[in-house]
């Protein structure tokens, strides 16, 4: 094997790594998501190449395997010194390539904004908020309520409540208060698609009185009207639909070597379904629920008059 194949030192390759790498830092943001999940791409791919096991490399920067897994995963920053070691076995020479990969670890080791509401993440949320922060397109489906990111504050409060309703006050008001600063994403210069399927059970449950659930609805029409957010109603007459099981959230990243991720939330935990057999079955049902849905316009119409009716 020879080690110019994977350090770039054949021409045209280390322009592709560089470019790639540097999408990824513009891409970032606010989050460490994009560049951890670069980074850990691209040492599996400079390791495998090497025909290195997790174990071996491991061994020989003295962490376990299973750091090595979580490092290539995109699950956790590291040591730019161990990254650097890590790219010295595995023969990456190219200084500028070097330079390139070390910036991304010092960007993957940068908390996220919300490491600051200490208490109100759990350790299972972090990466999804990550993702969520940095992702290019969000594709969602809602059956009990209204996506987070598209609530009202007094919304989200009765919701927090359910849960979180022995809490004492300031730790609600901080729940809240990270609820409503992760939707900053949609009103900034980096602003995803949105796209949100909610199920007209989530729209009829009057979840915090009508007068919460009245400003709600309105709230779902007037942030549909933006040109970057979609919402879509899955009416009871649609009656049986594919996301039988419950919510989903798809994830597209804005790195085209990023694959998607789909996140399963449940009541104490979540599931990153990151495999591509798995993810195209998610993508396939979101793509059956948005084709059964009321469409986008119709979706505004029912919203109004269920806001007229509530109360």
């Amino acid at each position: 094997m020879r080690i110019t194949d994977v350090t770039g030192g054949e021409e045209g390759a280390g322009g592709a790594v560089r470019e790639e790498t540097e999408r990824a830092l513009e891409g970032a943001g606010a989050s460490p998501a994009v560049p951890r999940l670069v980074l850990g791409t691209r040492l599996r791919r400079l390791r495998e190449a090497q025909f290195l096991t997790r174990e071996d490399a491991g061994e020989a920067i003295r962490v376990p395997a299973s750091r090595i897994s979580e490092l290539e995963c995109g699950r956790t920053g590291f040591p730019r010194r161990d990254v650097d070691d890590l790219l010295r076995i595995y023969g990456m020479h190219d200084e500028s390539e070097r330079s390139v990969l070390l910036t991304l670890a010092d960007q993957a080791n940068v908390p996220g904004w919300w490491h600051s509401y200490h208490g109100a993440v759990p350790d299972w949320l972090h990466p999804y908020i990550g993702l969520e922060q940095s992702a290019s397109v969000i594709r969602s489906y809602e059956v009990q309520f209204v996506p987070g990111l598209l609530q009202t504050r007094e919304y989200a409060r009765a919701v927090i409540e359910l849960a979180h309703g022995d809490e004492p006050e300031a730790c609600v008001q901080r729940r809240v208060a990270l609820r409503m600063r992760r939707q900053q994403i949609l009103y900034g210069p980096r602003a995803p698609h949105l796209w949100a399927v909610i199920d007209e059970a989530a729209l009829r449950r009057p979840v915090g009185g009508p007068a919460t659930m009245r400003a709600q609805l309105r709230h779902l029409v007037a942030v549909s009207e933006l040109p970057h957010v979609t919402v879509q109603v899955m009416p009871f007459s649609a009656g049986g639909h594919a996301a039988a099981g419950g919510p989903v959230t798809l994830l597209r990243l804005p790195v085209a070597e990023l694959p998607d991720v789909a996140y399963l939330e449940q009541l104490n935990g979540a599931a990153y379904v990151e495999d591509e057999p798995d993810i195209e079955s998610y993508r396939h049902v979101i793509d059956c629920l948005v084709t059964s849905a009321q469409p986008p316009a119709a979706t505004r119409e029912l919203l109004q008059r269920l806001a007229a009716e509530t109360g």
